[in-house]
């Protein structure tokens, strides 16, 4: 296969989405604008790698079948939409070779939030994106392209907004979107005039008046993803671009980005059997976007619902990208991403050729996939969930996408989850929320679950109810228990560690308001040290009767996640849950901050991580590194509230299971008390 200037990828030392053969395929379509592959089978978890066509005939041949629809008014040759990636997140020329691509091949492409280059004034395939922060907008703007996309969320940070480093605010991004060069550009989580369903009708209205166009909402794929767009229906807007967990992104806290939303496949079978459930399917929209990889993924997600799917990542991997994942910090071999100071500047006409036979070869693989099908015409595909099967999902996600197919169950392969080092590194380093960008690796999808809450996903904040942005607003993650005031839900175990790590982590403890845990205390840390040997908590895997709670102890110290649920259900049932703490002893076992939101929704008033976690960040522990370690935590707790739409952590977060949802998790559902993603 010829090279046409294409950068080796890197050597992938984790598990990845975008693995070398989800690459090679990409990068052999843009090289020769033909087929090459059709009903891809793909290894992994991800739900959609697990349910397939009937039919299986992958023969390439010119036997091709229709692929032509209609979106915003205008023809499309196949129901691509081209991600919306903001100028400012791509470099510019990017963006231009994006917007011309799509008007050679009679596609869409997405603007993103960044305002409008001069070069895209005169493009009519695009949709022209009304964000949080409105960076760039204008009646003009919103006038130029066929459509309007008031952008809610996204899902790569579902609850937060949009988030454009300060490095990348070059001379014409400020000129652009009208900001300070330099500063971060961070979007408002919500939409300060929308609020409620209520509020999106009103405009939508607006905008039609003021554009004459027609109007579509993006919005991360979130527990209420069927009502959302039930609600986006009956408010007067012609579609829906449902963006699930896993799409990428130019910048993102990994918190956000790793334990918020739910699978695009299913979010997009709930949404299409509730519109048609309300009626308000025929003439309404819905753009699949989020890990679409090639035609089979397009297919697929159409049988289940969508009308046209969106790709982002794939569409930067055409042009050349190697997967590095530094587009936050301006950096990119081929200048993708790069910050706009003229040292690196992509090559447009090369970005623009690629792009064509890229999509050449996806129109022409998705053409064989109808023929095969037997449909005539692409549109005929739509809600064809009768045409797919698995073997290999749980019973409840067989049922949410309407496929038929043996029931299997996933289970966790139980142990350590493998530290992210550079993660940990940074939170010591910095004392910051870990920013970064592409799309999630995290279980239960990619990396192997080895806990109960790898198959967990939190809810992200969006027209139900407005998200909380903790960069401008107030909120309160402390945590009042029996024995002691925590700022936050963390208590660090130090028994086990060297004199040196004591202290320095009972500074930190003392200095950011947690507790510690050891067998001893210090009289100057009487405040903070919770005493292990004192018989304040019992520590217990299973008992909780009546006899155990007239000892007059403060709480039990769990640290198996069914007991956890078990033991507060038993609390609640005698009216003694505020009576009483339930404390998670997470140990070493601590993937990122979300572990502890989680381990709190499942009913834990405090988690324990052990000190290990800290030496695990850094070779050189200090006392500055540990109070970074422990703010950073802090940090990222408030990201993750303010994105749930908390005010108040406790009184809103714990033993709320309605905030959580369930990826794959079927065999202990009944004790985990937490619904499936997609269910209604």
């Amino acid at each position: 296969m010829g090279n046409r200037n294409f950068i080796p990828v890197p050597k992938q030392k984790n598990p990845e989405f975008w693995d070398i053969k989800r690459i090679d395929h990409i990068r052999r379509l843009s090289m020769t604008g033909e087929p090459y592959e059709i009903f891809v089978n793909n290894s992994g978890n991800r739900i959609l790698d697990r349910i397939s066509f009937n039919v299986n005939d992958r023969t390439i041949n010119d036997d091709y079948g229709n692929t032509e629809t209609e979106l915003a008014g205008l023809k499309m040759s196949v129901p691509l939409y081209l991600g919306d990636m903001s100028y400012g997140a791509l470099s510019g020329n990017p963006n231009i070779a994006i917007a011309n691509a799509a008007e050679k091949t009679e596609t869409m492409a997405g603007t993103g939030e960044g305002g409008l280059l001069p070069e895209l004034y005169d493009k009519k395939r695009i949709f022209v994106q009304w964000a949080s922060a409105r960076f760039g907008v204008t009646l003009d703007t919103l006038n130029r392209g066929s459509a309007v996309v008031i952008k809610i969320g996204q899902g790569a940070k579902p609850g937060i907004g949009g988030h454009l480093p300060g490095i990348k605010v070059t001379g014409p991004i400020s000129t652009t979107r009208k900001i300070p060069e330099g500063l971060d550009a961070i979007s408002p989580a919500p939409h300060h005039d929308i609020y409620s369903i209520e509020d999106i009708a009103q405009r939508i209205e607006s905008l039609k008046i003021a554009t004459k166009k027609p109007v579509f909402v993006k919005v991360a794929a979130t527990n209420y993803i069927p009502y959302i767009a039930a609600g986006i229906a009956r408010s007067g807007g012609d579609g829906i671009i449902i963006d699930g967990h896993g799409a990428g992104t130019g910048a993102t806290p990994l918190v956000i980005r790793n334990n918020f939303g739910i699978p695009v496949e299913l979010a997009v079978a709930s949404a299409h059997k509730m519109l048609l459930k309300d009626g308000n399917r025929r003439k309404f929209k819905i753009i699949a976007a989020g890990r679409v990889s090639n035609s089979t993924d397009a297919a697929k997600l159409m049988a289940l619902g969508a009308d046209v799917v969106s790709m982002g990542t794939g569409v930067l991997i055409a042009m050349g990208c190697i997967m590095v994942k530094k587009c936050n910090l301006g950096f990119c071999p081929v200048a993708l991403t790069s910050k706009i100071d003229g040292k690196r500047v992509f090559d447009e006409s090369y970005g623009t050729d690629n792009l064509i036979r890229f999509i050449n070869g996806f129109t022409k693989e998705l053409s064989l996939i109808v023929k095969r099908l037997g449909l005539r015409s692409i549109r005929d595909l739509t809600g064809r969930s009768d045409l797919l099967y698995s073997d290999g999902i749980s019973e409840k996600d067989l049922d949410i996408l309407s496929i038929n197919g043996e029931p299997a169950e996933v289970s966790p392969e139980y142990g350590r989850v493998d530290p992210d080092y550079s993660y940990l590194n940074h939170l010591s380093n910095t004392g910051s929320a870990y920013i970064t960008s592409m799309g999630s690796d995290a279980p239960p999808e990619i990396k192997s679950p080895r806990r109960i809450i790898d198959f967990l996903r939190l809810d992200g904040a969006q027209v139900t109810r407005p998200p909380i942005d903790p960069y401008r607003e107030e909120i309160d993650i402390s945590f009042r228990l029996h024995s002691i005031d925590l700022e936050m839900p963390l208590i660090i175990d130090i028994r086990n560690a060297h004199g040196r790590t004591k202290m320095m982590l009972r500074f930190a403890a003392q200095a950011s308001g947690i507790a510690v845990i050891d067998n001893e205390t210090l009289e100057d840390y009487n405040d903070i040290t919770i005493r292990y040997i004192d018989g304040i908590y019992i520590h217990r895997s299973s008992i909780y009767t009546e006899k155990t709670l007239t000892k007059g102890f403060s709480g039990y110290i769990i640290n198996s996640e069914i007991n956890l649920i078990k033991i507060d259900n038993y609390l609640r049932s005698i009216n003694k849950r505020n009576e009483y703490d339930i404390i998670f002893n997470l140990n070493d076992n601590f993937l990122n901050s979300g572990d502890i939101a989680k381990l709190i929704a499942l009913g834990a008033d405090a988690v324990i991580i052990s000190h290990k976690i800290f030496m695990e960040s850094t070779t050189d522990p200090n006392y500055n590194k540990a109070l970074n370690f422990v703010n950073a935590i802090k940090k990222e707790l408030l990201l993750i509230s303010g994105a749930m739409g908390m005010y108040d952590m406790q009184n809103s977060l714990t033993g709320n299971h309605e905030i959580l949802r369930s990826i794959s998790l079927n065999y202990s559902l009944p004790e985990i008390n937490v619904k499936e993603a997609g269910s209604q």
